[in-house]
């Protein structure tokens, strides 16, 4: 199930970024963005929402929201012990059927140039790499999926 996260998912999603993400802080010589990310304000902005596993826990986040025309999709994680299962193709699939239902053109996201395995998973999802440049010290590959 999927649903807008609540004040008292921080810790779960905070710890969730951790869990997903810290593999890349040796290849990226430090903590990915999402790790350091302001959760409290996003789920205070209702840009956050919580995949619950069948024992109601956090099994993995997504944070997205509309600008200039599309909807950027801004991280998304699943802890590790539930990868695998498809959570994280649900998350996404939920913001792209959110940025049809605003009537928004496309799906916008980046990710870290050493995040290799993302590198191959956004194309399998119909994603298309349109650049590659520096943002806040980070080298981010950046995707678009066209909405119909």
């Amino acid at each position: 199930m999927i649903r807008t996260a609540a004040p008292q998912d921080e810790a779960a999603i905070r710890q969730c970024a951790r869990r997903a993400y810290e593999g890349y802080i040796p290849l990226m010589g430090r903590e990915p963005a999402p790790m350091a990310a302001d959760f409290a304000a996003q789920i205070a902005a209702g840009l956050a929402y919580v995949y619950l596993g069948e024992n109601g826990a956090v099994q993995g986040y997504i944070v997205f929201y509309p600008q200039n025309g599309h909807m950027l999709l801004e991280s998304v994680a699943v802890l590790p012990e539930a990868a695998d299962r498809g959570i994280g193709k649900a998350l996404i699939a939920f913001c792209e059927a959110e940025a049809r239902r605003l009537r928004l053109n496309a799906v916008c996201l980046y990710t870290n140039e050493k995040m290799t395995a993302n590198l191959s998973i956004y194309p399998r999802l119909g994603y298309t790499e349109t650049g590659r440049r520096t943002e806040d010290g980070f080298r981010r590959v950046f995707f678009e999926k066209r909405l119909s």
